[in-house]
């Protein structure tokens, strides 16, 4: 990982707002347990505590990921040292959701003790929960185009399902990339049966915006980033769904 100071964060540097003492403790103790040793019982303790306990944010705030994406990075917080604190659900509306960063923790070992994308982030703003097993979206490995004869419904996503900030940082990345004048919609599938219903994120991105094969499934990949891994999202023609996309 390549590391940046991306910003002055001076505004926060005397922001005192510690976190849970007791959720602290714990994940202190889980960090000083060996990688081959951090089983499920370990990987649930440590998601149901790291967003409330109290954490350092090193000295060099971001981190480029070998994915490409910036990540801040937080610390266990040192014994007799005086440091800026952080609370992940503290900050994550006012501070991380806008910038567009994931969470990485402990990179200054090397081997980071955990990875957050921003998506992942995002669920645990929308849900309390970094990672939803089940949810009324589409599995991965299901239908990635509309049929010519499906019956869809198609509305837009709502502020719980793509906050603001999301939008923003999906709408930034695309613009960046090329795809200008991004759209997108929300479909239902199956909807007149409660059991099999389901629904899609769909933006207007399609193959021959690009100039290869692999430019297109890169940025397709890369949204997912931004969203929950339990989302399932497609691309598809702007004016295949009559009044269907609305500006990103």
């Amino acid at each position: 990982m390549s590391t940046i100071h991306l910003f002055d964060d001076s505004n926060n540097a005397n922001d005192n707002r510690l976190g849970d003492l007791e959720k602290t403790i714990i994940m202190n103790n889980l960090m000083e347990v060996p990688f081959d040793e951090r089983d499920e019982l370990w990987r649930d303790t440590f998601l149901n505590n790291i967003a409330e306990c109290t954490l350092k944010l090193a000295e060099t705030e971001v981190v480029i990921g070998p994915d490409g994406f910036p990540y801040f990075q937080l610390e266990s917080v040192p014994k007799d040292q005086n440091f800026q604190a952080f609370v992940i659900k503290n900050r994550l509306k006012d501070f991380v959701l806008p910038k567009g960063f994931g969470i990485a923790i402990n990179t200054q070992n090397g081997n980071p003790d955990w990875i957050f994308t921003y998506g992942d982030l995002v669920n645990y703003f929308l849900n309390d929960e970094f990672y939803t097993d089940r949810s009324i979206f589409s599995q991965k490995n299901e239908q990635t185009t509309i049929s010519k004869d499906e019956e869809i419904l198609v509305g837009q996503p709502s502020e719980t399902i793509l906050p603001r900030h999301v939008r923003t940082q999906l709408r930034e990345f695309l613009d960046y990339y090329g795809v200008k004048n991004a759209k997108i919609m929300l479909i239902a599938r199956n909807y007149k049966d409660e059991e099999k219903v389901s629904q899609d994120l769909v933006f207007n991105i399609v193959a021959n915006q690009f100039r290869t094969e692999k430019e297109f499934t890169d940025i397709m990949e890369a949204i997912g980033w931004f969203l929950p891994r339990h989302y399932s999202y497609i691309g598809l023609d702007e004016f295949a769904i009559e009044n269907g996309f609305m500006p990103l």
